[in-house]
């Protein structure tokens, strides 16, 4: 019976546009090492059962879980956390919306939803309500901003299609 090897292995990735690379333990998680290697603010463990949305980054555009997607898997990756949504000092059209449309209240949650929602426009680029929720539901705001979080997301849609 082979055994699994327990010993850290070195990931090579881009991050936010720019070439990274660590060395993790078999059992880190990507919110972990976004954290504590990276020192990135906007990847949030909260609930460490992937039901929560705050510890969302987009790995090969896909939106994962942080707290359940092991690092090790991010070898090779592309990943984005809400840090790499902005050019320099120039917000993305959602991460404006977001701001204009007061869709936060303690700021949480806001990174995760901000890169579903980013998600969700690349997919819809005028999504309903219903759309907006169900592609939301994954996502928790415990402060209740869910209509200014509506809002926003229409805001961002409509900056992204006069653009």
């Amino acid at each position: 019976m082979s055994e699994v090897s327990a010993a850290p292995r070195t990931l090579r990735f881009t991050l936010n546009g720019h070439a990274a690379e660590c060395t993790v333990a078999p059992h880190e998680t990507l919110v972990d090492v976004l954290r504590d290697r990276f020192a990135l603010g906007g990847p949030r463990e909260s609930c460490g059962q992937g039901l929560c949305g705050c510890c969302t980054a987009l790995v090969n555009g896909a939106a994962v879980s942080g707290c359940l997607y092991l690092a090790a898997f991010a070898d090779g990756a592309e990943i984005v956390t809400v840090e790499g949504l902005a050019a320099g000092d120039t917000l993305s059209p959602v991460q404006e919306a977001f701001i204009e449309a007061g869709a936060f209240q303690c700021g949480f949650c806001t990174p995760g939803f901000i890169l579903m929602t980013t998600q969700l426009l690349k997919e819809h680029s005028d999504p309903s309500d219903d759309q907006i929720r169900h592609y939301l539901s994954g996502n928790l705001c415990r402060c209740g901003t869910y209509p200014q979080i509506i809002e926003a997301v229409k805001l961002a849609a409509r900056k992204l299609n006069a653009a």
